[in-house]
């Protein structure tokens, strides 16, 4: 059992990673070294990383890796992906060629409104909080135009504050709900620093409010805090084509697939286990691009199966048609995305991966992260409704598994060859290398 260590965060990096390497390692030079290996050779760019976060020991490695020829709004985009699971970028580069002659991916932001709130505790006359908020809303404005001067410059500001009563799920609870425009920033800093001056302002005009009681006067804020809900700053993806161009597979007829296809996508609408893992799927292309462009994906995969929740029970994302005998797949998603500030301007590989996408606004970033989204469904969609997900998905995990049994190159080649008409598990391609290295020693 590891000791306790006080002033861990003041140690250097160096001594962070001896006192780790001896307290939980039984080769404490192998672990160092490991660790070691994978710094950047780059002093300077190491040194960047480890100001990322806190007591930084070393680096931890995504493969980023490009899905080519999307068709977005008549324009062709290279997506970036940074994601460890094998199949997803080829999958969704499978989806933009077959997309790509048949009209390509369209994407509209609906809208795109942030939220915040102010969560307090009033005990008193609600008749009298009405009023005195009324009366002092100007001041939320006012008193916070040094924060807000640039983000208007920009085209972007506070929306909307409203006092909204929340008594009827907890005893005294209200809020100030406030909507933003953050314009390309993601806005959290912009957005929490409003949020604490409202929350100044509202306890220092309630004790100065001589309509007030004392106790009216004693309002306690709780909380001031954005909200990765954003059900209000909403993109579109879509794709349509008459179903007779749904004719790629010769295996199935292009009627059926779409019957097949908008019945997988209705299980998903109402069958919340399947919901999950369908959901996970189109998560997999948003959440590949949301960290290759350096946002937080954790804020919008929390954001996005909030939304998949709204009306009471947890659904599909996307949708699927046929109508008059044009089949329509599409996808409404909440993205709270930005392409200034953070990490997008010091992480060498986001500013790379941003380029790389033509410098997009956040509007622009919106609609390549649902398409990357959309793609990604129906490519899982599409194998599991005609040859099943395992066959594409193994053949992609081939080489981890590979690698994994340290086969040589020579091996993988050989391997590769034999599961082009086998199928694929790990104890097949185990069983096969035992039988290949046979051969070799004879």
């Amino acid at each position: 059992m590891s000791k306790a260590i006080a002033g861990f965060s003041k140690l250097s990096k160096d001594q962070k990673i001896a006192w780790i390497a001896k307290e939980y390692f039984s080769n404490p030079e192998e672990a160092t070294t490991l660790i070691r290996k994978y710094w950047n050779n780059d002093p300077k760019l190491q040194k960047l990383h480890d100001e990322f976060i806190e007591n930084t020991i070393t680096n931890f490695y995504l493969p980023l890796g490009v899905a080519p020829n999307f068709t977005i709004n008549n324009e062709i985009h290279t997506i970036p992906m940074a994601i460890e699971e094998s199949s997803v970028v080829a999958a969704a580069s499978k989806s933009a060629k077959f997309w790509a002659t048949r009209g390509g991916f369209k994407a509209t932001v609906l809208n795109t409104e942030k939220i915040g709130q102010v969560h307090f505790i009033y005990k008193g006359d609600i008749s009298k909080l009405n009023s005195f908020f009324t009366t002092i809303k100007p001041l939320f404005f006012s008193e916070t135009n040094s924060l807000t001067a640039n983000m208007q410059k920009r085209g972007g500001g506070i929306l909307d504050i409203e006092l909204r009563d929340k008594t009827d799920l907890l005893p005294n609870y209200y809020q100030l709900h406030v909507t933003f425009e953050t314009v390309d920033s993601m806005g959290a800093n912009f957005v929490n620093s409003c949020l604490e001056q409202f929350a100044k302002i509202l306890k220092n005009e309630a004790q100065k409010n001589q309509d007030f009681t004392e106790e009216e006067k004693g309002l306690q804020v709780v909380m001031s805090i954005l909200s990765n809900y954003v059900p209000n700053c909403v993109v579109r993806a879509e794709v349509s084509c008459p179903v007779a161009d749904l004719n790629e597979d010769k295996n199935i007829a292009p009627e059926e697939f779409a019957e097949k296809f908008i019945t997988a996508v209705k299980i998903a609408e109402v069958e919340p286990f399947r919901a999950v893992t369908h959901n996970k799927g189109i998560m997999n292309g948003i959440d590949a691009v949301v960290v290759a462009t350096g946002n937080d994906f954790r804020a919008v995969e929390a954001g996005i199966h909030a939304y998949a929740s709204k009306d009471g029970k947890y659904s599909s994302l996307s949708h699927a048609t046929v109508e008059n005998g044009i089949f329509r797949f599409w996808i409404d998603v909440p993205l709270a995305l930005g392409t200034v500030g953070g990490l997008t301007s010091l992480h060498p590989l986001v500013k790379l991966s941003l380029e790389m996408l033509g410098k997009p606004s956040a509007k622009e970033l919106m609609q390549v992260v649902a398409v990357a989204g959309l793609a990604q469904n129906f490519a899982a969609l599409r194998s599991l409704t005609t040859t099943g997900i395992q066959q594409g998905h193994m053949k992609m995990h081939l080489m981890n598994i590979l690698n994994q049994l340290n086969t040589t190159e020579s091996e993988k080649l050989e391997a590769v060859k034999h599961f082009e008409k086998n199928a694929v598990s790990y104890s097949a391609a185990a069983d096969f290398i035992t039988e290949l290295r046979k051969v070799t020693l004879q």
